[in-house]
């Protein structure tokens, strides 16, 4: 049976000392988070630090080699993906996964009726998101399209259609311009308040996530080097040294 979450007010992730390791090189090693309703953690580090492997962890699509993930008192450390998605956790990727042969609304369609709602009410979930997310002129388009920076915004509104606890966003700035990416800072920014969910971002975009997020969560080498405010983890040398460069002092 598919892992439950009683409904309330408030609602926690939780992520436990997780390690993953792949034939012997250990790409996670004793990574612990939290994420609360109402907030955005951004998950930032180099290239081939751990963020979509631990992305990956959380949601089922990689086993966890030791450690525990919760929502509240709900373990999911073992649990499928659809079940972890039905727990309350929804999640874009790096490389979009769209049904390019179905349309806007169809895709947006398609995640509620995985999670158990009705045809009837997943028509209504999609109409809501397509308007909140100005997608109206586009609703009857195929997939396969839609301009790139469209393409993004579907996918995030497509999680948003399996009314998760919990968004888990690998790079949704990958690919945009910078008028792209300005737009997307606005809709994102808004999501935790709107739709009373917590919000996780993996994003190089530093201008992005500086603003953005409330919180980072720093990796390197599948460790954590980092914790803190913006403001706070700009300052830690382990982080400046590793990602953030001259970058962090303004230079």
């Amino acid at each position: 049976m598919p892992p439950s979450i009683q409904t309330t007010n408030t609602a926690t992730l939780i992520v436990q000392d997780i390690n993953k390791v792949f034939f012997g090189l250990r790409a996670l090693e004793n990574v612990s988070l939290r994420l609360q309703k109402g907030e955005i953690l951004g998950l930032i580090g180099p290239n081939g630090s751990g963020k979509t492997t631990l992305i990956n962890v959380i949601t089922g699509l990689l086993p966890l080699t030791s450690g525990k993930i919760y929502i509240n008192s709900t373990n999911l450390s073992s649990a499928k993906p659809y079940q972890i998605a039905r727990a309350g956790i929804a999640r874009t990727y790096q490389t979009i996964r769209l049904f390019k042969e179905l349309t806007v609304k169809e895709n947006i369609e398609v995640a509620a009726v995985s999670i158990g709602s009705s045809r009837k009410e997943a028509r209504h979930q999609a109409d809501a998101i397509i308007q909140e997310f100005g997608l109206e002129a586009w609703v009857h388009y195929l997939a396969s399209a839609l301009p790139y920076g469209l393409e993004r915004r579907v996918e995030i509104a497509r999680a948003l259609a399996m009314k998760p606890l919990f968004l888990l966003l690998d790079e949704p700035a990958a690919g945009l311009n910078e008028e792209e990416a300005e737009e997307l800072l606005h809709i994102l920014e808004l999501i935790p308040d709107n739709k009373k969910l917590g919000m996780l971002i993996v994003e190089h975009d530093m201008h992005l996530i500086m603003r953005l997020c409330d919180r980072l969560h720093v990796l390197n080498y599948g460790k954590t080097i980092g914790e803190g405010t913006p403001e706070q983890v700009r300052r830690i040398p382990a982080v400046v040294e590793a990602y953030l460069g001259s970058t962090a002092r303004g230079d």
